[in-house]
């Protein structure tokens, strides 16, 4: 390679350049590098850890060099095979993508690093987009990706679930990976499972569908990242370690972690440690005080003046008694000391200045302010750790005084806005938001126009709405379009779509599409939902099938929901098979079931075998939930059960519960708690009921408190609505479409004050003066 250096500077060529002509000249022209005009650079000019590699630690490379940055020795297992495939594909021109999901330092982002090492070889670009901010710099560069280019997603979560641009960046995504001109390209991904979930769920009948693109984009291509090494990879951990891989040594020594070697390379167990045992209480406060911040939706980055305040209730009476002047010096210093793997449990770190020449962005709304003062990251091993044994608490009345006193960001109060309003903590929910929306950030106007909208202020409404689009809320249109729709306004409300879908809005175009079939005007109707589509809302498809069925032509409507379908869209199958069933066409409503079950989308089966059972045709219900079962539904199973249940088989019915429980279905659990209390089983009742609340069904407690409720417990079922609430349940705390209040407005119209005790009567206001560790009230 010293050749080619010297080379290429006589001939004034960059190495690149010249290591192209040379493989042009051997005839290697498969293996051309991609448009240097693009984003991103070689691969092999890429540092691992600049593509968020956790380091593993101090030690020696198997090569014997000293390694500060080294990486361990590489144990292949089943997901690299998955990614060698995909990579194999796109060397030879068929454009993919990977998302792996699997939780906290698992390996993720070096398993992808290692897959894409055979592309280096060829030439190929990467590009991971961070600048300003990962979303941004993914949205404006993406249609500059040329060929051969590898776009590095890692924790996507910060491009796909961007709330607003998340969508569109999905979007783009599919539209290059589908433009033959730009491909071959790879696009690589890595996500928490929560984070996946959250965008693969399908959406809940008559609620906002914030990931339809995403979860179009992800279908079919997420992949498994296991927590742990298997026989295999830990035999090959073990031959690496005797070849002389230092790191991979020492963390064979405490396998009694059950194989979680990446953990233990990244330093989670000393993480944990260092939470657990802290030299000092303040250290804990300050974690726990970080943990609720990142699992409640702040950034990244958490200003120091917000923990500092915010950890003082997170200490019992006796700690706080005993704090020093200096307490958070010390307790600061202690975090930020080190562990394996070079990550310190909460460390100060300055975030990436912006360095782009000044021009307008994709964000009509204001430029977030920058932190005042230092600010600190958690390390990712204790934030998991953090949402997963933290989940069920509701943080203490300092976390939320200090949050509105020290984050300035509108997306953090924004998001802590929402996780108070989701455990009834009504007042403070009011005052982020407010001032969010003092920052002018688009969703806090838009949210609190949705209350002037709800308590009958249509005027207040129109004003705060007008003022979310002008600061960039383009869906803000899109509502105020709708309240004027349901005021019968209908030409102000087409106008007002029009301009949301001007603006970038276009998913609203099948709300203009829908106005104009029910006014008649079929061809202006299927032109809108087309214009959709071809904007790449595929869901425009299936809407499009539906109006063709109504209209008679069957084949048409079917021709779309297929077309849909391809385009990952398999709910128009469903929908479709829906309409031949109530048509009475049960053969071809099968036949359509079938075929998205075949797509992946087993719900068809379920909800046809639903219809059937309603019908009263109890055997063709139990043949389709049968044929869902077997294609991977464990909801048909949780049916089947219950159609045992109502036939009086209650031992079938118990047995379905458990393998569907046993599959991950959380509601079979609660299923078999009420089976438990219709049999007076009390006792076992609830303790189903709280397994269930354990593994995410929240709404287990809601349940288990009406239980209390019956026995006249009224203070025990208190308790556990306030435990729902603490969770988070926002079904118990909002009431369903059509419902005049839910249970915990009844108990407590006015919210409950961070520590559970019912909140007093207060009203909005405007400007207001705060009090210690209390939500603002009016002066």
């Amino acid at each position: 390679m010293n050749t080619v250096t010297v080379l290429a500077s006589v001939l004034k060529l960059s190495e690149e350049e010249l290591l192209q002509l040379r493989r042009i000249a051997a005839g290697e022209t498969g293996t051309a590098s991609a448009d240097m005009s693009g984003p991103g650079r070689p691969i092999g000019q890429w540092d691992p850890h600049e593509l968020e590699v956790h380091p593993a630690g101090p030690g020696k490379s198997p090569t014997g060099t000293d390694g500060a940055r080294a990486l361990p020795g590489y144990a292949r297992r089943e997901h690299d095979q998955v990614l060698a495939n995909t990579v194999t594909a796109a060397a030879a021109g068929r454009s993919g993508i990977v998302v792996l999901v699997g939780t906290s330092s698992t390996g993720k982002t070096r398993a992808c690093w290692e897959a894409v090492q055979p592309l280096a070889e060829k030439g190929w670009r990467l590009w991971h987009p961070f600048d300003p901010t990962r979303a941004k710099a993914a949205l404006e560069d993406l249609h500059r990706v040329g060929p051969r280019t590898v776009v590095w997603l890692n924790e996507a979560q910060h491009y796909l679930g961007d709330r607003k641009f998340g969508e569109r960046i999905a979007a783009a995504v599919r539209q290059l990976l589908l433009d033959e001109e730009r491909g071959p390209v790879l696009v690589l991904g890595t996500l928490w499972p929560e984070y996946a979930y959250d965008y693969t769920a399908p959406p809940t009948p008559g609620q906002d569908d914030p990931y339809s693109l995403v979860r179009e984009l992800m279908a079919g291509h997420t992949v498994s990242v296991p927590d742990t090494f298997d026989t295999a990879a830990l035999a090959t951990a073990t031959a690496l370690a005797e070849q002389g891989d230092s790191l991979l040594a020492d963390a064979l020594t405490r396998n009694q972690n059950g194989g979680r070697i990446t953990q233990d390379l990244a330093g989670a167990p000393e993480l944990l440690r260092r939470y657990e045992q802290p030299r000092q209480a303040a250290a804990r406060a300050l974690l726990e005080a970080a943990m609720d911040a990142r699992r409640l939706g702040t950034g990244l980055h958490i200003p120091q003046a917000f923990l500092t305040d915010a950890a003082l209730d997170y200490l019992s009476d006796h700690d706080y008694d005993q704090l020093a002047d200096d307490w958070a010096e010390k307790a600061y210093a202690e975090l930020a000391e080190e562990v394996h793997g070079k990550q310190a449990p909460l460390r100060r770190t300055t975030p990436r200045p912006t360095r782009r020449p000044p021009a307008p962005t994709t964000d009509a709304g204001t430029t977030p302010p920058a932190p005042a003062g230092p600010v600190f990251r958690l390390a990712d091993y204790l934030e998991q750790h953090g949402r997963a044994i933290r989940s069920h608490l509701c943080p203490p009345a300092s976390f939320w005084h200090a949050a509105h006193t020290h984050l300035a960001h509108p997306d953090d109060l924004n998001n802590l806005a929402k996780a108070a309003k989701d455990r009834h903590r009504l007042q403070w929910s009011y005052h982020l938001f407010q001032r969010a929306a003092d920052h002018g950030d688009p969703e806090a106007l838009t949210e609190l126009a949705g209350v002037r909208q709800r308590a009958g202020d249509w005027d207040g409404a129109e004003t705060l709405y007008r003022q979310a689009a002008d600061h960039g809320d383009t869906y803000a249109l899109a509502y105020l379009a709708a309240m004027r729709e349901e005021a019968g306004d209908r030409d102000s409300a087409e106008t007002l779509y029009r301009q949301a879908a001007d603006h970038g809005s276009v998913d609203v175009l099948t709300y203009l599409a829908a106005m104009r079939e029910e006014a008649g005007d079929q061809d202006g109707a299927e032109i809108l939902y087309r214009q959709a589509a071809d904007y790449g809302v595929t869901y425009a498809l299936g809407y499009l099938a539906a109006m063709r069925e109504r209209a008679g032509d069957r084949d048409g409507a079917e021709t779309l929901a297929r077309q849909a379908a391809d385009h990952g869209d398999t709910y128009a199958l469903t929908h479709l098979a829906a309409m031949r069933e109530r048509a009475g066409d049960q053969d071809g409503a099968e036949t359509l079931a079938r075929q998205a079950a075949d797509h992946g989308h087993a719900y068809a089966l379920t909800h046809l075998a639903a219809m059937r059972e309603e019908a009263g045709d109890q055997d063709s219900a139990e043949t389709l939930y049968r044929q869902a079962a077997d294609h991977g539904s464990v909801k048909a199973l949780t049916h089947l059960a219950a159609m045992r249940e109502e036939a009086g088989d209650r031992d079938s019915a118990e047995t379905l519960y458990r393998q569907a429980a046993d599959h991950g279905s959380v509601k079979a659990l609660t299923h078999l708690a009420m089976m438990r209390e219709e049999a007076e089983d009390r006792d076992s009742a609830e303790t189903l009921y709280r397994q269930a609340a354990d593994h995410g069904n929240v709404e287990a407690l809601t349940y288990l408190a009406m239980m209390r409720e019956e026995a006249g417990d009224q203070d025990g079922a208190e308790t556990l609505y306030r435990q729902a609430a603490d969770h988070g349940n926002i079904y118990a705390v909002t009431p369903p479409p059509g419902e005049p209040s839910g249970i915990l407005h009844e108990l407590w119209p006015y919210g409950l004050d961070p520590d559970g005790t019912p909140t007093s009567p207060w009203e909005p206001s405007g400007s207001v003066e705060l009090r210690e560790r209390v939500p603002p009230r009016p002066s």
